[in-house]
This record gives structure tokens, C-alpha cells and sequence, in this order.
């Protein structure tokens, strides 16, 4: 149950299941050490499953990159402990929307702690981030998913997007489409 009282935008507040409050919010230049620490958080399959590779940690480059976006053509948001400020709280889950050059597209990521799986944050995220792309008047929305993730495959299908063959080809992905002017 995500609540929104008075909070800047993009700013909720995410109470699990398992009765875990974080805080959904935009990520911030001062989250690059929670969120390279929070990189451990992450089992195998996990980071597999969004970098498409097995990575043990996250670089300092990727991090950077990931914690200054582009206002006008990305948006990264975290969950984090809602205790604690930016640059202090562990951070549970990543999700960004990045467009295309050149196209009316945007490609997600989402990224979820084994610690909070399951407990409906991936949804919530997935919703903001197809409501960015709304808001920015983009045809499409889509995802690169390993085959056999089915969670992620699920949860993007329950949401509206479509199954459809890699464009590349490309062994053990399927791209996860959402057609935004429907």
C-alpha cells in the first residue's frame, strides 16, 4: 500500500506486506555509497537478471551514471529505508526509464532486493515508471528480460506489456512492450 501525503513528487511511501516502510523517491547524487553498498543486497540471479551478466559489484562509474540523471530523458528512482536520509539509507530497489535518442521510446530496468521479492514494490515502481513515460508523451515503453524471469515477465504483463521477439535476435531475451497511446 503506497501512500502520498504532501510529499514532493515522485516521493511515496511504500508499506510492504511483510510491514516494511521504504521510501519511493528520485534517486540523488548522495545515494552512490548506499547504493554500491547495497549492490551485496542483490543475490546472483538478481543482477543477472538486469545486467544480463554476472557482476559482483556495481562500478563507480555505474553509479555515478545512475545517481545523476538526465531530468529531461531519464528518471531513476530508489526505495529506501524511510528512516534515514539520502546518502545514509540502504537502498532496496532501483527502477529507471531512460529514452531513445532519436525515437518516441523508453527503456526500463528494475532492480529488487531478494529482501523485498514478492511483496508488490517491483509493481509500484513499474507503475511510476510507465506513468513518467506517460508524461512525457512517449509511444512506448519497453524492457529486456532474461527468458527465464518469470516474475519480472508476469509482473510486466499484468501491467499491459506484450511479449515480442528481441530485435537483435539475441539468445534468452525477450523484449517486454507497452504501448503507451492505447
Amino acid at each position: 500500500m503506497a501512500t502520498r501525503n504532501r510529499m514532493p513528487p515522485w516521493h511515496e511511501i511504500f508499506k510492504a506486506p511483510s510491514g516494511h516502510e521504504l521510501l519511493i523517491r528520485p534517486i540523488r547524487p548522495e545515494d552512490v555509497g548506499p547504493l554500491q553498498a547495497a549492490f551485496s543486497l542483490f543475490g546472483p540471479e538478481e543482477i543477472r537478471d538486469r545486467f544480463l551478466q554476472s557482476v559482483t559489484e556495481l562500478s563507480a562509474e555505474t553509479a555515478q551514471r545512475l545517481t545523476h540523471p538526465n531530468p529531461k530523458s531519464e528518471i531513476t528512482l530508489v526505495a529506501a529505508e524511510s528512516s534515514h536520509p539520502a546518502g545514509e539509507a540502504v537502498v532496496g530497489a532501483v527502477a529507471r526509464a531512460s529514452m531513445i535518442q532519436g525515437t518516441r521510446e523508453a527503456e526500463y530496468a528494475i532492480l529488487v532486493s531478494r529482501f523485498l521479492v514478492g511483496q508488490g514494490l517491483g509493481r509500484q515502481l513499474m507503475r511510476k515508471l510507465v506513468k513518467w513515460a506517460r508524461g512525457k508523451y512517449l509511444d512506448r515503453l519497453y524492457g529486456d528480460v532474461a527468458e527465464e524471469n518469470e516474475p519480472m515477465k508476469q509482473l510486466a504483463a499484468s501491467l499491459g506489456f506484450k511479449p515480442v521477439p528481441h530485435p537483435q535476435g539475441t539468445p534468452g531475451l525477450v523484449r517486454m512492450v507497452l504501448e503507451l497511446d492505447s
